[in-house]
């Protein structure tokens, strides 16, 4: 059975302080803990800067969200060595980390992120027990060129290279539609996300889609069959506007 996801990505953004203030209200938005049973196949999963980690590792218990978890931005694919500035899997374990982002479209941007060094860090989360969330997704100039699917199959080809299938997210993210408030239209990402899962060996994967959620939205994306959940920028800063995604239903 697919799970539903629902995971902010705050990128570079909230202090440690201001990690806390939102901690501090946006549970008071969140479902109440009766409603909760019905959204036992649902995880929340926000995705913080390296320096919110530990901090939010030691607010969760006292939150009582059992499905609330707090995940990492990347990974190395070493488990130690001469890599200024990268964090590893066992420095994530350790603080109790059990999901990652690898592959934004961001760090392929800007950061030089290659095919090549996704599928290591697949597999280095994997060997660790931390659950990657594999982000595949094409440019505009892409798009217009109807190379939508000839890219995105690429991407899975190269990224998936022995990565085990039973443990990870996939989140299509179209590039064009992160940060712009441009969302794909919710029956084209569901046909996109349907053709990902058909080149998937575990029909089962979690698929989610990111690029410009918002709570105007969310029920329209998780009303689509083949979508499994969301992958949340902008929106997902503010604890009341993404307590309204995560409670779309």
């Amino acid at each position: 059975m697919r799970k539903i996801v629902i995971a902010g990505n705050w990128k570079m953004y909230k202090t440690q302080s201001e990690a806390k203030t939102f901690f501090s209200e946006f549970p008071a938005h969140l479902k109440t803990t009766a409603s909760q049973a019905a959204i036992a196949d649902q995880q929340i999963l926000i995705c913080v800067p390296y320096t919110n980690l530990a901090i939010l590792q030691t607010i969760l218990p006292a939150i009582g969200q059992a499905n609330l978890s707090i995940g990492a931005q990347n990974v190395h694919w070493a488990e130690n060595g001469a890599f200024t500035g990268e964090i590893s899997a066992p420095m994530l374990l350790e603080m109790g980390i059990k999901y990652v982002i690898i592959g934004h479209s961001e760090r392929r941007q800007f950061f030089g992120e290659t095919d090549e060094t996704v599928n290591k860090r697949l597999k280095a989360a994997q060997a660790h027990g931390i659950t990657p969330i594999l982000c595949v997704g094409e440019s505009k100039q892409q798009r217009d060129a109807n190379e939508t699917e000839s890219w995105i199959f690429s991407q899975l080809a190269a990224d998936l290279i022995d990565v085990d299938q039973n443990n990870m997210i996939v989140a299509y993210e179209p590039i064009w539609a992160i940060g712009t408030g441009d969302t794909c239209a919710s029956s084209e990402a569901n046909r996109v996300i349907g053709l990902i899962r058909g080149k998937l060996t575990n029909p089962n994967v979690t698929i989610q889609y990111g690029g410009s959620v918002k709570a105007d939205n969310i029920d329209e994306i998780m009303a689509q069959p083949e979508i499994d959940g969301v992958l949340v920028g902008g929106a997902s800063l503010d604890p009341a506007g993404f307590a309204r995604i995560v409670n779309y239903r």
